[in-house]
């Protein structure tokens, strides 16, 4: 018998049985524990450049940068840290306007399968100048709910905790074989998942330390443990409850956050998607009998994005 959850599907299920309920009671255990030590913890909150800020590395999505950068932009993104990974399109035409504007920051990396080392280049050279640094890619989008913006989500955390953890809604082709790639991805795509994915993104808190050798922080976008006068602390979701093992707990179906992950777009985007190669995989696992893994799960309706539409159609109108 697998495990079920009533707002989560597992990326990787585990089996109902004893060692799985040792597991999660020890998991329970760790997790009250680290709770006492984030509630001890008393960095100092200092004013910083920008509020909040992305980290992203990206490969050959010029005609997706736009649009991304206006819509993550609307919801409080105050700056971007674009690492190009041997892009070969016309990405430089997109971003450009945008460097002038001073909302991104333009890093060459030219090495394959690096993207942690590109996160952890950015947390050393740029850490300094954001109070909260995320780690998300150009797929996916930021939908603050109970808030307009996500800083007035973040903020909460600041005191206590060094990283913060959104879940992803994952969006499949809405029936889409193609289309027109001049359209809004926000808007062309609102079939997704019924649950939430127990995988997120997470935002770091920059009041707290990072110890890049910690053996833990190889998926660190997934799962960044902060550091507290020497001691690795987990990140925690959006409902406050700590994230150890894989202890996913929502007290509510109402999310007030979420990250909507546009993992395949259209058919044929798919395809394009998995021909260009991957800034992390060396040899890509998605495939077509991923493809179809995923879009088959693909039973419910989202239009959380919808509410920022009017003013991304403006924008990028008015650009």
């Amino acid at each position: 018998m697998l495990k079920q959850n009533k707002y989560f599907i597992y990326d990787n299920q585990s089996k109902v049985n004893l060692i799985g309920h040792i597991k999660n009671i020890l998991h329970c255990m760790r997790a009250y524990m680290y709770k006492i030590r984030l509630n001890l913890s008393n960095p100092v909150i200092c004013e910083k450049k920008y509020r909040v800020s992305i980290c992203a590395i990206f490969k050959n999505e010029a005609p997706y940068l736009k649009e991304w950068l206006e819509f993550n932009h609307l919801v409080g993104i105050d700056h971007f840290y674009m690492y190009n990974n041997n892009s070969e399109d016309d990405f430089r035409s997109v971003l450009e306007p945008y460097i002038k504007k001073g909302w991104v920051t333009l890093v060459e990396w030219p090495y394959n399968q690096k993207q942690m080392e590109s996160y952890i280049n950015c947390i050393k050279n740029f850490s300094i100048e954001t109070k909260w640094l995320g780690f998300i890619d150009i797929d996916e989008f930021i939908v603050p709910k109970a808030t307009d913006n996500i800083y007035d989500f973040l903020r909460l955390f600041e005191r206590k905790r060094g990283a913060v953890n959104i879940y992803w809604r994952l969006y499949g082709t809405s029936g889409l074989v193609d289309r027109d790639l001049s359209g809004l991805v926000s808007e062309d795509f609102t079939v997704c998942w019924p649950k939430y994915c127990d995988i997120g993104k997470c935002f770091y808190n920059t009041a707290f330390g990072f110890d890049e050798h910690f053996k833990k922080s190889s998926q660190l976008h997934h799962f960044f443990w902060a550091n507290w006068r020497g001691s690795n602390l987990p990140p925690v979701n959006i409902f406050d409850k700590v994230c150890v093992g894989n202890r996913n707990i929502a007290t509510s179906e109402n999310f007030p956050i979420q990250i909507n992950h546009y993992f395949t777009k259209s058919y044929k985007e798919y395809a394009m998607k998995c021909a260009k190669g991957d800034v992390y995989f060396e040899n890509n696992p998605h495939d077509e009998a991923y493809f179809y893994r995923h879009e088959m799960r693909c039973t419910s309706v989202d239009y959380s994005a919808y509410k920022y539409l009017n003013k991304l159609k403006l924008v990028m109108e008015k650009d």
